[in-house]
């Protein structure tokens, strides 16, 4: 017998409705800055930074810092488990530097791309395991949307 899924409350359907509207109003779209640590150090490794915690804090606190008149054109941003969790230099979370400029948060919740086992080089996304935890913690800790990547490789 399928699971049944509890169904969502009238508060919720407005929450998930209002959500969305915010991320797509005209002129709006989506900062993705939910670069992984492995691919952040790439961009810090092209100007001669290292790829420390702090180096990684500085550059997204650059990114969501930036000057205000990007503000109008930015609906939501999604961000990495580690960004969600750092701080501006004034001691704000990140979220809330986000929302501060009427941003809406979103989280990477997907884990990667692994190995397919059985296959010949084939791949799939990892992450379904505890998602659902992950989310209602997320949520707690201030990401109001996922963003849920799938690459597969079929041979």
């Amino acid at each position: 017998m399928p699971y049944q899924y509890p169904a969502l409350t009238p508060e919720q359907k407005k929450e998930l409705s209002d959500i969305a509207h915010r991320i797509v109003a005209p002129g709006k779209g989506i900062l993705a800055a939910d670069e992984s640590t492995g691919s952040i150090a790439k961009r810090l490794q092209s100007i001669g930074t290292e790829n420390t915690e702090e180096n990684r804090r500085f550059y997204r606190q650059l990114l969501l810092t930036a000057d205000d008149r990007v503000n109008p054109c930015i609906g939501g941003v999604i961000l990495f488990h580690e960004t969600l969790y750092q701080k501006a230099d004034d001691g704000r979370p990140f979220p809330q530097v986000i929302k501060s400029k009427g941003g809406v948060v979103g989280i990477k919740v997907d884990k990667g791309v692994v190995p397919l086992a059985g296959t010949n080089g084939e791949t799939t996304t990892q992450g379904l395991d505890g998602l659902s935890e992950r989310c209602a913690q997320y949520k707690k800790d201030g990401a109001d949307f996922a963003k849920w990547r799938c690459v597969l490789k079929i041979g």
